[in-house]
């Protein structure tokens, strides 16, 4: 069976920086395989592009610009937000505000966002809310590892159900 529109994938993969011999950002080996509902757009259109009609078995090896990945890093992101706001009792706590840390903040509606300190000041903190990938080039290699049409419930819900995915 070949990968496509509503099928569940198992697969595993390398996601390098750049190229084949970029830093590694993410690996998903055997022991977790990723297990994906195709076609359903939760996925870059542009990933799903190459994996479109590959089989178990197949390896697959490609490049993303960064324009197909995560986007450009946007300046509009990256905001100088008053300290004030990270206080607790009037302290700001340095065991999460510190450069480099990950926080998940709310966005205007209330959902969160994820957010990066790139910079601590006096008064202010400046955060970068862009994807972490943001214009990063990507390149994923790896191996498709079984293939098979989705259930019912899992079309109507839009993701895999089950243990990793599969149901036995």
């Amino acid at each position: 069976m070949k990968v496509g529109k509503n099928k569940v994938v198992t697969l595993t993969y390398t996601l390098h920086a750049n190229d084949e011999n970029g830093e590694i950002i993410q690996k998903v080996d055997e022991s977790r395989p990723f297990v994906h509902l195709f076609g359903v757009g939760t996925l870059l259109p542009d990933f799903e592009k190459n994996l479109e009609g590959l089989e178990p078995g197949d390896e697959f090896a490609f490049s993303l610009t960064a324009e197909q990945g995560y986007g450009k890093s946007n300046p509009e992101m990256i905001l100088d937000l008053d300290k004030k706001i990270f206080e607790i009792d009037g302290k700001v706590d340095e065991n999460i505000v510190f450069e480099g840390n990950t926080i998940t903040m709310q966005d205007q509606n209330g959902n969160p966002i994820e957010g990066k300190v790139v910079n601590v000041g006096e008064n202010s903190v400046k955060m970068d809310f862009n994807h972490p990938l943001a214009g990063q080039n990507l390149f994923f290699k790896g191996k498709i590892l079984d293939v098979r049409e989705a259930t019912e419930e899992e079309l109507a819900h839009g993701h895999v159900h089950g243990d990793g995915g599969h149901h036995h």
